[in-house]
């Protein structure tokens, strides 16, 4: 599929836009806390809701929804997000709750329109990359901006609020249709069997990833890292997802992807090992940073091999559904796994995802014979 530069860039600033939130919801879910506004164990499910509900709706789009009029999509979605930013600190927690969701069904579908870009280009790996570095580092920008200058849960939501409504602006650059998949017909039904067994690897992969990272900050204090030395890993990890992404841009093409899903996934069991039993405190930040850079590393390669397991690209096209809807469920079962006396069958957990997720996307993306 060839778009000129603009269109391109108006697909990346959408699609970046709706996937703001996952990078912020600890500043502005924990700032309705610190409010009042809504209780500390109320929040883990409000933050699952709201993932949920943009995975589901990046998923369902890609059943329900034709690769036209993405222009008229585009923009419903950031209107209807960008009010209900405005909206979530004027209201109870009730009221909270439903506008979150209502947001994380229009972000799904601003994630689905760049996931179909990305799938339809030569080179899904390497565009993939550089949608994640751009999000993250967007991420990064809009955080420390919150945090400097937006402090209290109405000034944060006010500002992700005017980002979203400003991305209006670069709809009118939007292709309005994309090409379809493939000529057969049956590209335009459900993925194929393999192709879904794929995404069940992204789910399990995307699972133990984000279980493991909500609980990571807990699980260093439980280790007797000091506050400092706990504070130093969400942004140093944050620069190593960046770096992670930038590499995987630079290697996409060189690297086969199932190989390296295999190999990343070995050096992923070797670091929850070091998280369980760090020998000092260096030892668990190093080993969280090198899970932050294979984090973002390995992501693109899930594309290529899901391709393989579907050639069709109708399973491709459900990546960002799978990955959300796996972000969201990790947690909350992990959750069931905490108790007093600590943390730690959390990595357990994500052990057992982190198997399953690489077995999946290893047997489904085997070349066939």
């Amino acid at each position: 599929m060839s778009l000129r530069a603009g269109q391109v860039a108006a697909v990346l600033v959408v699609g970046i836009v709706g996937v703001l939130i996952p990078g912020l919801q600890p500043q502005l879910l924990g700032a309705l806390a610190s409010e009042g506004r809504l209780s500390v164990a109320a929040l883990g499910g409000l933050a699952s809701a709201e993932l949920l509900a943009m995975g589901l709706a990046a998923a369902a789009a890609g059943f329900v929804l034709p690769a036209g009029r993405l222009r008229r999509i585009a923009a419903v979605a950031l209107v209807g997000a960008g009010t209900l930013d405005l909206a979530t600190p004027l209201l109870a927690a009730g009221g909270i709750f439903a506008a979150r969701i209502g947001a994380g069904l229009g972000e799904g579908l601003l994630i689905w329109i760049a996931i179909g870009f990305i799938v339809r280009t030569s080179r899904p790996e390497r565009w993939s990359g550089i949608y994640l570095a751009l999000q993250t580092l967007t991420q990064f920008a809009l955080a420390s901006s919150i945090g400097f200058y937006a402090a209290g849960s109405h000034a944060g939501f006010t500002a992700l609020g005017v980002v979203t409504l400003a991305a209006v602006a670069v709809v009118r650059w939007l292709p309005d249709a994309y090409a379809p998949l493939a000529a057969d017909a049956a590209a335009r039904g459900m993925p194929s069997s393999r192709g879904l067994f794929a995404l069940a690897g992204v789910l399990l992969y995307l699972a133990f990833i984000v279980s493991v990272w909500v609980y990571v900050e807990p699980l260093g204090l439980e280790h007797g890292l000091s506050e400092h030395s706990v504070h130093l890993i969400a942004p140093l990890s944050l620069a190593m997802q960046v770096l992670g992404a930038g590499a995987a841009t630079l290697l996409s093409g060189r690297l086969p992807a199932r190989p390296t899903i295999i190999v990343v996934g070995l050096i992923n069991l070797g670091l929850l090992a070091v998280m369980a039993a760090p020998p000092s405190a260096a030892a668990f930040v190093a080993a969280t940073a090198v899970f932050g850079f294979l984090w973002l590393f390995v992501m693109p390669f899930q594309v290529p091999a899901v391709i393989a397991a579907d050639p069709s690209r109708r399973a491709a096209v459900l990546i960002g559904g799978a990955q959300l809807v796996g972000s969201s469920l990790g947690p909350l079962l992990a959750g069931f796994l905490t108790s007093e006396a600590g943390v730690v069958p959390v990595l357990w957990f994500g052990a057992t995802c982190l198997v399953g997720g690489v077995l999946v996307l290893g047997m489904a993306a085997q070349v066939r014979g």
